[in-house]
């Protein structure tokens, strides 16, 4: 048995922290220090340090399941596997290739999510795929093409924040979401530099602000515009910038002016000196950015919300400069690599554009196919589980639970129920699985090889560091066993090297071009940045391009990049660790400003429905809880579901800490206990959304969809509140 210690990644969030894995004599794995990789220098949140429990065999599954009468029962792999590809052969003979859905997870690695994209369109043509990464920073995503051609969560990488001079931070609880982050803020402050956090709620982060500010939920936008509208007003706008480096700003600046202080601070409840204040602090000093995370990313206009931010960079002259810039703190484990290789609906690798011919024919050509046999882009995730049922009668899912993690949930749950066939890939038996016709049991992080990519574009290594149980296999192989069964004997190979490889090829190019990167580059340069092309030309120094130079704005503005070998032409391309600095990924090379107004949120508070509900995480749990809820540490940290509120709401309601309280929306009921603070504003309600049952949080949520990014309103709907007595 191997007894050394493995490098690797952690499972759970974008930051993909470093840790050394160790295997016991006793069959439990060890988790240590990995001081060398610069994102956590060795600090792993309990998360991190528990994440071995689940490779337990009493948590995990170890067995295919069938169903049988109603009931799960456990299969031998063929059997499970010749179940899968019937179904999913029935239902394309008899409803056509989109009867039949994918949906996949933000936590597979590059090589799953870019097989399981190639898997749907080549094995079975289907166009109806999409995956949980929707739900997380879709309409940041959404709003960076808009603005700078191109997506990517951070265009720095984490350790210019200490040194910047000022981090507004929007809608992010980094203590809680991503603990071990925390120290850039702590080391900002340590450099003299400010930190202000908007959230509704006084979270574990806003006590470490210099300033807070308390808007009410859904009106992130409405602040933007306030704040630039004061910029402009107070002459801070850095014209040379705006007017070298930037398009659009006339009608970007007329919509500002619209929102004057005294305006933004009735919609919002932030006060005018506290608008001026932060205009303040975030002008003065000479670089400054802005981190979003789901907070103003998951409303039904996310999109016009994080180009309202964005436009508040580029009017100072915050981005594209070095220490400066707009970024997104993304949420999920691969939630940046996920969609950048063929798991979105909309999407082909290297993030290509599926309606795009030339995209068509490059990736077509790599995978040995008729550019016209490939499907147009298909239904947005929450669209996608809307339809099943009825358009889509069976569906192959992939690391995801939906039946915890989509908003209205039940309805999902009952769209799920209404399948003619369900196939679930998973760790464990979440939710959803346990609603399966088949569960696969796969193997997870410690058990594999892959790569991720994590919030800043910095393309990881996760290794193999103990022998997965008998009884489960990889995702990739059972993608190969089916597509063999469907009549596709080549293509699918089980090998993550191998498919990187063939990634490489299909991304090269492509905005998100990854053809540089080898598995070789990632252990010796612990990550490297996208964009990678194959090569640089020759006479551009690795120096000049590592620091985001003329190559490295080449390879983000997306032009083709040669794949000759190294050997032949050029040096190697450095990677990508700061993006912008000499021109934007647009044609011209300059940022648009895209105008913006406040609208409402799709549900307002009314006399029936008259207090907002927002939800978020806990520190000891993470997304669906589907993992961290079968640890027992964690669960003991976070045992359940709670409705947090203020004094004055439960005194309304005539409530006590403890007592069951039930959040009623338009959607559905949830009971939890009542957690009272004044950390919280009176008018909202906060609910963790990691809990099934009867704590459901996403029973509640609003699925009103962004018109760009197709982002549910998690954040934001209007409820009430029913004392629950004995």
């Amino acid at each position: 048995m191997q007894t050394t210690a493995t490098p690797t990644h952690c499972p759970y969030c974008a930051l993909q922290c470093g840790m050394n894995l160790t295997p016991a004599p006793d069959g439990t794995v060890e988790v240590s220090e990995r001081t060398d990789f610069p994102v956590n220098r060795g600090a792993l949140c309990g998360k991190g340090r528990t994440a071995p429990a689940v490779l337990a065999s009493n948590v995990r599954l170890t067995s295919p399941l069938v169903r049988e009468g109603g009931t799960l029962v456990p299969a031998s792999w063929d059997e499970a596997l010749d179940r899968v590809a019937e179904g999913l052969r029935s239902t394309r003979a008899q409803y056509g290739p989109d009867g039949v859905g994918v949906f996949g997870g933000g936590g597979l690695t590059n090589e799953k999510a870019y097989t399981l994209g190639k898997f749907a369109r080549v094995v079975l043509g289907t166009s109806q795929i999409d995956y949980n990464g929707r739900f997380c920073m879709s309409s940041a995503a959404a709003a960076g093409i808009k603005a700078f051609g191109l997506d990517r969560g951070l265009p720095f990488p984490l350790e210019d924040i200490p040194k910047t001079g000022c981090v507004i931070l929007v809608g992010s609880n980094l203590a809680e979401t991503m603990p071990p982050s925390l120290r850039f803020l702590t080391e900002l402050k340590e450099n003299g530099g400010t930190l202000i956090v908007i959230d509704p709620r006084r979270t574990r982060t806003a006590e470490q602000a210099d300033l807070h500010l308390a808007p009410r939920p859904g009106t992130d936008l409405a602040l933007a515009l306030g704040l630039l509208h004061l910029v402009i007003a107070e002459g801070r706008v850095d014209e040379e910038y705006v007017r070298e480096r930037t398009a659009g700003w006339e009608d970007a600046r007329a919509a500002a002016m619209a929102h004057w202080p005294e305006y933004v601070e009735r919609i919002t409840g932030v006060s005018v000196p506290e608008l001026r204040e932060t205009v303040r602090m975030f002008c003065e000093p000479e670089s400054a950015m802005v981190l979003t995370a789901r907070g103003p990313e998951q409303q039904s206009k996310g999109t016009d919300t994080v180009g309202a931010w964005i436009n508040l960079c580029l009017a100072t002259g915050r981005a594209g400069r070095p220490l400066s810039g707009y970024g997104c703190l993304t949420g999920q484990g691969n939630g940046q690599g996920g969609r950048e290789h063929g798991q979105k609906a909309d999407q082909l690798p290297g993030y290509r554009k599926l309606d795009d011919p030339a995209a068509r024919r490059h990736v077509a050509e790599v995978w040995g196919v008729d550019p016209d046999s490939l499907p147009g882009p298909g239904r947005s995730a929450y669209e996608l589980l809307d339809a099943l049922g009825t358009d889509i009668r069976s569906l192959l899912l992939m690391a995801s639970n939906p039946v915890v993690s989509a908003p209205r949930a039940a309805h999902v749950e009952e769209r799920i129920k209404s399948l003619d066939f369900l196939a679930v890939c998973d760790v464990v038996l979440s939710e959803t699985a346990a609603l399966a016709d088949v569960v696969l049991p796969v193997t997870q992080w410690a058990e594999e090889t892959g790569t991720t990519t994590n919030l800043e574009g910095r393309v990881l290594l996760r290794r193999q560091a103990i022998t997965p149980p008998d009884g489960v296999r990889s995702d990739l192989e059972v993608l190969h066993e089916l597509a063999a069964r469907l009549g596709v004997e080549k293509g699918f190979p089980t090998d993550p090297e191998e498919i990187f490889e063939e990634l490489r090829r299909a991304s090269a190019g492509g905005p998100a071009d990854y053809s540089g990167i080898t598995y070789r580059r990632i252990v010796e340069e612990n990550g490297v940045f996208w964009p990678c092309p194959a090569v640089e030309p020759a006479g551009l120094t690795g120096a000049e391009d590592g620091a985001g130079g003329p190559a490295a704005q080449r390879g983000a503005a997306g032009r083709p990049a040669s794949t000759e070998t190294e050997e032949t032409v050029g040096v190697a391309h450095p990677g990508t660790p700061r993006l912008f600095l000499d021109r934007f990924a647009t044609p011209d090379g300059r940022a648009r400003f895209v105008p913006v107004s406040h609208r409402a949120i799709a549900e307002e508070p009314d006399d029936e429905y008259p207090v907002l509900l927002t939800t978020g995480r806990v520190v000891a749990q993470y997304q669906s809880g589907a993992q961290t809820r079968r640890v027992a540490e964690l669960n003991a940290a976070a045992p359940g579901p709670f409705v947090e509120l203020h004094p004055r709401l439960a005194a309304r309601l005539g409530a006590a800490e403890g007592d069951p309280v039930a959040v009623v929306s338009r959607r559905g009921r949830a009971v939890a206990p009542a957690r009272i603070t004044s950390t919280i504003r009176p008018d909202t309600v906060f609910m963790p959304f990691h809990w099934p049952g009867e704590g459901r949080a996403n029973s509640l949520t609003n699925p009103a969809l962004d018109p760009t990014s197709r982002m549910p309103e998690f954040k934001a709907c209007a409820v009430r509140l029913e004392a629950v007595r004995p």
